[in-house]
């Protein structure tokens, strides 16, 4: 049987030793006794590499937006975009673009000869940020010299730039009449729903929405599946946590908290195209189109997807056969 006092020897050993522990390792590993200031730079270094790099995004944007506004001056250009004089700004920002996506992410595009020389809807997966569909668009001007309209939402700030990258926020009408000049438009059906709440698993968030469907259907074009393996693990929100979650059941919150920029591999992949069918209603058409995505996805994605995997494939110089 132990006694009081041997007890409380023991016990002042241990403290004493766990006390000499500690010093040895604050000496060791270089920390002083300003435990909260290390937590707290600690907090902010994690905060800036998950939450600036996606503000890095933006800053191109806006610097695109201020070189456009500059040559819309210099030129006295105004506001017609099917203006000639406007070519040579949308090159140089296709270029900016396209070079921040090679540079960044290592971006390539397949399948682009399968894009019709006509008119045609592309519906592409949304990821956290849709900068692979940015980087395409800029791709397909410099390649093909050709312009593809793009349905946004709501209403966005750097509107010189959106607008010369010709992005549209209007209604079925406006996009029916844009396809039956012969353009091309692409439309992500699942939105900002699809961005905040979708994975690594990338799982289809389309709800109910079939109006792109009715808009390919009533404009007699063909619809062209686009999907872009990693963008998920560039890009992330923290749509997945059940309290975010639980505010949007509540409050439908308007915007998710974003994270990533990480610089992971990043390739789209265009597939054949769905042909014009009289005959197909557009819920028929709404689920060919979201089968035809989920092939590309299952052919080219590694699923769940892995930021490290994707990172990795940086490195990988074996590419998939479209």
């Amino acid at each position: 049987m132990i006694s009081k006092s041997e007890s409380h020897t023991s016990g002042q050993e241990f403290v004493t030793n766990s006390t000499l522990l500690i010093y040895i390792l604050k000496e060791w590993i270089g920390l002083d006794y300003h435990c909260p200031n290390c937590v707290g730079s600690f907090l902010c270094v994690s905060l800036t590499i998950f939450f600036f790099p996606p503000l890095i995004w933006f800053i191109i944007c806006l610097f695109c937006n201020i070189c456009l506004h500059i040559y819309k001056r210099k030129n006295g250009l105004d506001d017609d975009f099917s203006n000639k004089l406007w070519d040579n700004g949308r090159l140089m920002v296709s270029r900016i673009i396209s070079m921040y996506g090679k540079l960044w992410h290592g971006y390539e595009v397949h399948g682009i000869e399968k894009i019709p020389e006509g008119p045609g809807l592309i519906v592409f997966y949304h990821g956290a940020i849709s900068v692979d569909y940015h980087f395409f668009v800029c791709n397909l001007y410099i390649q093909k010299g050709r312009v593809s309209y793009t349905v946004v939402e709501r209403s966005l700030r750097l509107q010189l730039y959106f607008k010369l990258l010709t992005a549209v926020h209007g209604g079925r009408e406006q996009c029916v009449e844009i396809l039956k000049k012969g353009n091309l438009l692409g439309v992500a059906p699942g939105g900002a729903r699809e961005s905040f709440f979708s994975d690594e698993n990338y799982g289809v968030v389309w709800g109910n929405r079939k109006g792109f469907a009715q808009v390919a259907i009533d404009a007699k074009v063909p619809i062209i599946p686009f999907f872009t393996q990693n963008i998920r693990e560039g890009y992330r929100t923290l749509g997945t946590t059940w309290f975010i979650r639980w505010l949007d059941e509540r409050f439908k919150l308007p915007f998710v908290p974003e994270y990533g920029g990480f610089p992971v591999k990043l390739r789209s992949y265009i597939g054949d195209p769905i042909p014009y069918d009289p005959n197909i209603t557009a819920t028929e058409l709404v689920e060919k189109t979201k089968i035809a995505i989920e092939m590309l996805r299952d052919k080219h994605q590694k699923l769940p997807g892995n930021i490290l995997r994707a990172l990795l494939e940086r490195f990988d110089k074996h590419q998939k056969d479209d």
